[in-house]
Formats: structure tokens, C-alpha cells, sequence
């Protein structure tokens, strides 16, 4: 393949290890990008090795259905007349930078550095949406923090880890720009791929700043949840003291009126017992004296709790 000139472009999509390896034996790929990019889940970085680099990307889409960021993973190779990408999820869209290239004979002309400042720009494109997304969900559970919304603490914290994810996908692109501009004469000075580059490196900052902005706004609707259910249960508690106060009176109250009640009961039954010798049984002031008794100890008790402010 090699021996016809030109620049060779080769895309996979989610390869095995045996078309990674072949590829990597074409174009004498080193071992430990290889062993990088048939293994997956590594972090956005660039690493180079001799003329060749090794460029990871995360790329992100936003599913407007399920409101979620699903994530995906890019490997790119390029050499000094090679690029060879391992796709592992649908995004990007290197059908469409393709098309760009083709469209742009004097870009492509440019080689495969052209080739991987017009992936970089696609993804970082495709980050926008995301971006929008986001801010819109949060827009959303602000509203839901305060309408009591029960599964809000729920969203907060699964979007608040998305936002995480974007902010670990979108962070290293700056580094990964800066490392180009500062190792390849392609992207130094005023050139055209400078110029573009320039553009990216823009987008790239300004995505970075939003992102972390939305994860400073998450922790704060955290800590501001946090208050909230914390001010609700101090009012169920108020609530529940108050409630139980008031039981406590009520039945504060009964019982006094209870004793009250039995004290005259008490003497009543005493002296409606029917027996012949007990003290005051014909004693004529008798009638009297009960019922003054029983009055007596109503208005006694009836005093001693007013003093408890039992009643």
C-alpha cells in the first residue's frame, strides 16, 4: 500500500485485534499505541513516537430522547504520509470530515496533519450540542429544585457525573493543541493549518470554561438540595413537636378533669355503701357534709392543677 505515493487514510470502526494488528504492521505503529488503542477506554492524550502520533480523543453527542451524553472513543494515527483512525463508538462523523477534505484539495493537499486538525475540529464541533444540552437539563432541575420535584436529587447527581465525564473528555484538548502548535512547523507561525488550529484551540477554551461553569452551578443546586430536604425535615420535626405538645395538653387536660370528676364519684360510693354500722350513718348534718366534701376536693384538685397550668 505504501509503495504508491500519496497519503493513505484508513478508518475502523470498532476493529478486532487482528485488523488493528494488521494495520499496525502496514504502517509500523508502535507496540504500545497498538496495545493502546486495541485495549480501549484510555484518557484524551497525545503521545508521539519518532514521526508518528498518537492522538486520543473522547468525542460526546447528546441524545435529546433519553436527555443523556453518550461518550465515545477515537485513536488516531498520523504519520508523515498516514492517518489511520479507530473509531469505537458512532461519534464523530469522519464521513463527513472526509467530504470537508475532499471539498478542500489545497486543505488536503496539506497532508496528514490537515487531516487531523479537520478531526479535532469535527469533534470539538460536536461537543456544542452537547454543551447546549447540558445547560438545558440544568435549566430544568433548577426548576424542579424548587418545585419539590422528589427524584431531583436523583438528576443532580447523574447529570453532575456526566458533567464530570465531558469536563475529563473536553480538558486535555487544550494541552493536546498547545503540544501541536509547540512540535509540528505545520501548526507554528501564520500558516493556514496555524490559523485553524488557532480557531480550535477558541472553541476548545470557551467549551472548557462553560463546562466548568455548569459543574460549579451542579454542586451548588447539591448543597442548595441539601438545604432544602434539611429545612423540610426541621419544619416535620417542628411539626411533629408542636403536634405532640398539644396531645400532651390534651391530655393533661382530660386527666385533670378525670381526677376532678372521681373525687365527688369517690365519696359518693363511699357513703351509698349499705351498711348498718359505719360512722355517720344517722347523723342528720351527713347529706350535707358529702357533698360539701365532694365539692371541696373538686375545687382543690381543680386549683392544684390550674397551678401545674394543666388546665
Amino acid at each position: 500500500m505504501r509503495e504508491t505515493a500519496g497519503m493513505g487514510w484508513i478508518g475502523l470502526y470498532r476493529p478486532d485485534r487482528a485488523e488493528i494488528q494488521a494495520v499496525a504492521g502496514e504502517f509500523g505503529l508502535h507496540e504500545l499505541a497498538v496495545e493502546d488503542a486495541a485495549n480501549g477506554h484510555q484518557r484524551a492524550k497525545l503521545e508521539r513516537y519518532g514521526e508518528t502520533l498518537f492522538v486520543v480523543l473522547r468525542p460526546a453527542r447528546y441524545l435529546d430522547r433519553e436527555e443523556k451524553v453518550e461518550f465515545g472513543e477515537l485513536h488516531v494515527f498520523t504519520g508523515a504520509d498516514f492517518v489511520v483512525t479507530i473509531r469505537h463508538a458512532e461519534s464523530p462523523d469522519l464521513g463527513t470530515v472526509r467530504e470537508r477534505m475532499e471539498a478542500s484539495p489545497d486543505l488536503l493537499a496539506m497532508g496528514p496533519q490537515a487531516v487531523l486538525y479537520a478531526i479535532l475540529d469535527e469533534v470539538v464541533d460536536e461537543y456544542l450540542p452537547v454543551v447546549n444540552g447540558l445547560e438545558n437539563d440544568i435549566d430544568e432541575i433548577e426548576n424542579e429544585l424548587f418545585g419539590g420535584d422528589p427524584d431531583v436529587s436523583r438528576r443532580i447527581y447523574e447529570l453532575h457525573r456526566e458533567v464530570i465525564e465531558f469536563q475529563r473528555a473536553t480538558q486535555p484538548l487544550q494541552a493536546i493543541i498547545e503540544s501541536l502548535q509547540r512540535g509540528s512547523t505545520a501548526f507554528r507561525g501564520e500558516g493556514e493549518l496555524a490559523r485553524r488550529l488557532r480557531d480550535v484551540l477558541d472553541h476548545v477554551l470557551r467549551i472548557v470554561e462553560r463546562v466548568n461553569t455548569f459543574r460549579s452551578l451542579l454542586q451548588s443546586l447539591l448543597t442548595v438540595h441539601s438545604t432544602l430536604v434539611a429545612q423540610r425535615q426541621n419544619e416535620e420535626m417542628t411539626r411533629l413537636t408542636e403536634t405532640s405538645l398539644a396531645q400532651n395538653e390534651e391530655v393533661k387536660r382530660i386527666s385533670s378533669w378525670a381526677a376532678i370528676l372521681f373525687a365527688p364519684t369517690l365519696v359518693a360510693s363511699i357513703y351509698g355503701m349499705n351498711f348498718d354500722v359505719m360512722p355517720e350513718l344517722h347523723w342528720a348534718l351527713g347529706y350535707p357534709f358529702a357533698l360539701l366534701l365532694m365539692i371541696a376536693m373538686g375545687v382543690g384538685l381543680y386549683w392544684a392543677f390550674r397551678r401545674r397550668k394543666w388546665l
